[in-house]
């Protein structure tokens, strides 16, 4: 049985990880929670919270499932007090790329983040269907790296985040520097910023008279469309007028140097406001 430390276990993310492994009999969970909504958590999933010491005394395994202001901190009184050879795992890439974690060499870190289920994958169950963020009932892929420690580990790490991310179609192995590019970068610093922009753009025409369910099923249907035919999933091309109005958009919408934040200096600076909970408007 592989004992685990679960730090922030009554939290959205802590409680996740104890829906797929409270009674998964390969597993032993010490559940670390500290404020009252996460203890309720815990309460009502009929667990009661271990003292933090006593939940690291002799684990096998520390899962940091907290938010990325304090993980760091966390770590820092958490790692020391590990025995040689335990494993600890994030669950998101910033801290670990910030420098966030405590140097130790006799212990293994890995960090692993769910894909979330995919546009383009088909759910017959409609819970599944309505399952936007995945690891309740849509199947998803995932991301897992090993940052440190012996090769053996990666295993072992990508077990328990296959069970714990559960119903998982396959396992993407990367480094904790690709794992930043694509989280933030590419899906938080571009991606959310490019959608937020489509729920202002719907806004601004309810705002100038568009009857509200006219502009969310034009965007809707028009969401789709551009996804299939920009990510090669249909068979047909965008129109001529389609081109080049969208040209115009990139250049009115865009900044022309935009793909500079997947630049290491950027990506550094994206997980740093991460963990700081802060960035310099306008750079």
């Amino acid at each position: 049985m592989t004992s685990i430390a679960l730090l922030g276990a009554g939290g959205k993310m802590g409680c996740r990880i104890i829906d797929h492994l409270q009674h998964d009999p390969e597993y032993q969970l010490r559940c670390v929670e500290v404020s009252p909504p996460g203890l309720a958590n815990l309460a009502g999933r009929s667990l009661a919270p271990t003292p933090l010491d006593a939940a690291l005394a002799g684990a096998d395994v520390a899962i940091l499932a907290l938010p990325d202001r304090v993980l760091g901190k966390v770590a820092h009184e958490v790692v020391p007090k590990l025995k040689p050879g335990a494993m600890v795992i994030t669950l998101d890439p910033a801290a670990a790329h910030a420098g966030e974690l405590p140097a130790r060499p006799d212990i293994t870190y890995f960090v692993t983040h769910p894909c979330h289920p995919s546009v383009f994958e088909y759910e017959e169950d409609a819970a599944a269907r309505a399952d936007f963020f995945g690891g309740t009932k849509a199947r998803q892929p995932i991301v897992c790296a090993l940052m440190q420690g012996p090769e053996a580990d990666y295993a072992k790490g990508e077990k328990l985040a296959r069970a714990f991310f559960a119903p998982v179609t396959r396992s993407h192995r990367i480094t904790v520097e690709q794992m930043a590019l694509l989280e933030p970068a590419m899906a938080e610093t571009v991606g959310i910023a490019l959608v937020m922009a489509l729920r202002e753009s719907l806004e601004e025409v309810v705002k100038r008279g568009v009857p509200r369910a006219a502009a969310e099923d034009f965007l809707f249907g028009h969401i789709k469309v551009p996804l299939g035919i920009a990510f090669n999933r249909v068979d047909f091309n965008f129109s001529d007028g389609a081109k080049l109005i969208a040209e115009f958009g990139r250049q009115a919408v865009l900044r022309l140097d935009w793909k500079k934040v997947f630049e290491p200096e950027s990506v550094k600076e994206q997980v740093r406001a991460i963990v700081e909970g802060k960035f310099k408007a306008g750079q």
